[in-house]
């Protein structure tokens, strides 16, 4: 299976695109939110958390689902480990706090003053947290 590698590694650079926007994101909700007061600085974050999302995070949310579903397929043996179950729960989880951020986005863009800087620094640790969990169960593979 040749192409498998080369799905793993399209996979795998998905997951880092993905990350990405997961990691920026919440960042510019930041100073979208600390800088409410500046409607030049608020018009350009706005434009820089739309491209964020819809042109970069989207897409390889996407791209990463798709290939992860095809690997799953190609390499049935994954279902065995206990591993890939709570890989499978945290991807869940990371997929709903990405469908999350569209939603901040949207409130924001109207409404300036929804959550505070603080809130978003927080809710930048999610992806984090999850995606350590990813990662080891992938590599280590501990059941």
């Amino acid at each position: 299976m040749a192409y498998y590698t080369w799905i793993l590694a399209f996979h795998v650079l998905s997951f880092l695109s993905w990350m990405a926007m997961l990691f920026y994101l919440p960042r510019l909700f930041v100073y979208h939110r600390e800088h409410n007061d500046n409607m030049g600085f608020l018009e350009v974050v706005k434009i820089q958390e739309y491209k964020l999302y819809k042109y970069i995070g989207l897409p390889a949310l996407w791209a990463t689902v798709l290939s992860g579903i095809t690997l799953m397929l190609l390499n049935q043996t994954v279902f065995q480990g206990g591993w890939f179950y709570i890989k499978l729960i945290s991807v869940v989880l990371l997929l709903a706090y990405s469908f999350s951020l569209d939603y901040y986005r949207k409130v924001l863009a109207g409404d300036p003053n929804f959550k505070s800087g603080k809130f978003f620094r927080f809710y930048n640790e999610v992806p984090t947290i999850l995606s350590i969990v990813i990662v080891a169960m992938v590599v280590v593979k501990p059941f």
